[in-house]
């Protein structure tokens, strides 16, 4: 059900964007139920209506559920010395995502972590300090700069990784005894990952997606019993090699594959033109150019969590445009600015796991010959340039660290079966998705976990 995103190119009509952007939500979807019942109209404008439907569905009170004075309140009671017109200020400066709800300003669900995480002066004012996550960051910080020293001085590094995924529907949202359909993802075979083997699942899985799926799952269907939770536990080889990119090497050919857009992800839109122009002057080394593109993207877009990927019209364009953005928002910007320069560029997405975290993580891979496919992990390098780890930030630019899981290869595609209903992600799929025969879950109604059992170091 309305899987091509490819659509939503397609401009809204004036009065639904009118009623949108004050965050009249109802209004909006009765003046696009009167489109669609009542004129007619084009079938691309139809596609798009039936998308904005669901879009709609995600925004609203579950995606910016406080209001500008519980905002207030979290903040002066969580920081100190905090004042109403820094919040403000944040506000103003797009720090803070908000939006209008029936004209008020609502915040967004992650806001508070957003700023705390991303902003050391505000950390570093948080009443109660969290001890346990500050030795984690530390220890993170030391985890990475750990294996890009391992990496010089061996030149690759193959791990063994096990996970255990989880995914079930919330106890409200729980309808026992109906038939369900559950993805949940796992490693895709490629040039880094080989060995994958499910070692444990629960219920008996139905189906197993094919080593090369674009965004590999494994399947259940069954009829849901109480409190039921869906798990699998896989493990696989994961093996990177170190790489210098040396611009004076690049061969004098390059390919020409994966350089198309991607509605409505990856569009050479004309801001986008303009912004590839003023970082590439009259360079056409891609080396060179790949690194202008990458120090744009880590030194000027700061690290944000955004909304839902699926209620924004053009990733990239928004990265630019707002200067801020999470992982696979950075990663996007990033391969559409090299498309568009003619150096090839594809999306890698999974889990970034380790003892102290394992979650959601987007990268990218660029195409050089003679060096091949190299990796850009855009907010690891943002956040190392950040943090003064200039080595770990060159690092990053043709690198990867072994503490991955890639499950997704591409963005928009389907599973393999397919899902039903529009996807709680049409973009990849890290979390996994739910659904029954009529409708599906969003994130707010399922609760997901992965955590790592082991990862050794192996030789390869």
């Amino acid at each position: 059900m309305y899987q091509d995103l490819s659509f939503m190119k397609i401009p809204l009509p004036e009065d639904v964007l009118k009623l949108k952007n004050y965050g009249d939500y109802a209004g909006a979807q009765k003046m696009i139920r009167y489109f669609l019942e009542h004129k007619e109209i084009p079938k691309a404008l139809r596609k798009r209506l039936e998308i904005e439907q669901e879009i709609i569905g995600v925004m609203g009170a579950d995606e910016y559920p406080y209001t500008y004075a519980e905002a207030l309140e979290m903040m002066t009671s969580h920081l100190r010395d905090f004042k109403e017109e820094e919040l403000q200020y944040l506000k103003e400066i797009g720090a803070a995502d908000w939006i209008y709800i029936d004209g008020e300003v609502h915040f967004q669900r992650l806001f508070y972590d957003n700023l705390t995480q991303t902003r050391p002066d505000l950390a570093a004012r948080v009443i109660v300090q969290n001890e346990e996550l500050e030795k984690e960051n530390a220890m993170k910080q030391k985890l990475l700069n750990g294996n890009v020293h391992y990496m010089k001085e061996h030149g690759g590094r193959t791990v063994h990784t096990r996970i255990r995924a989880n995914i079930k529907a919330k106890k409200e949202f729980e309808e026992v005894g109906r038939k369900v359909s559950v993805h949940l993802p796992i490693p895709k075979v490629y040039e880094q990952v080989s060995n994958v083997q499910i070692h444990a699942a629960n219920p008996e899985i139905t189906f197993i997606a094919p080593e090369d799926a674009a965004q590999r799952t494994v399947y259940f269907e069954t009829e849901l019993q109480p409190n039921q939770e869906f798990m699998v536990e896989y493990s696989f080889d994961y093996h990177i090699n170190y790489v210098e990119l040396d611009p004076k090497r690049v061969a004098g050919e390059q390919p020409d594959f994966c350089l198309e857009e991607q509605s409505p992800h990856i569009m050479f839109t004309p801001y986008l033109r303009e912004l590839r122009d003023e970082l590439a002057g009259d360079e056409t080394n891609p080396v060179i150019l790949a690194r202008r593109f990458y120090d744009f993207v880590t030194t000027k877009v700061m690290y944000s969590f955004v909304r839902e990927y699926f209620t924004i019209e053009c990733i990239p364009e928004y990265c630019a445009v707002n200067l801020k953005g999470d992982c696979g928002v950075q990663a996007l910007l990033f391969i559409t600015l090299c498309r568009m320069s003619g150096i090839p560029a594809r999306w890698q997405s999974g889990l970034y796991a380790t003892d102290y975290y394992t979650g959601c993580h987007d990268w990218a891979q660029f195409y050089v010959a003679p060096y091949g496919w190299v990796f850009a992990d855009l907010s690891f390098g943002g956040s190392a340039w950040r943090a003064g780890e200039i080595e770990r930030w060159n690092y990053y630019f043709g690198n990867l660290d072994v503490f991955r899981m890639p499950a997704n290869s591409e963005i928009q595609k389907a599973f393999v079966p397919e899902k039903k209903w529009l996807r709680i992600d049409p973009i990849d799929n890290q979390r996994g998705e739910f659904e029954y025969e009529d409708h599906g879950l969003r994130f707010s109604q399922v609760e997901v976990s992965q955590k790592l059992i082991s990862m050794e170091d192996i030789e390869k």
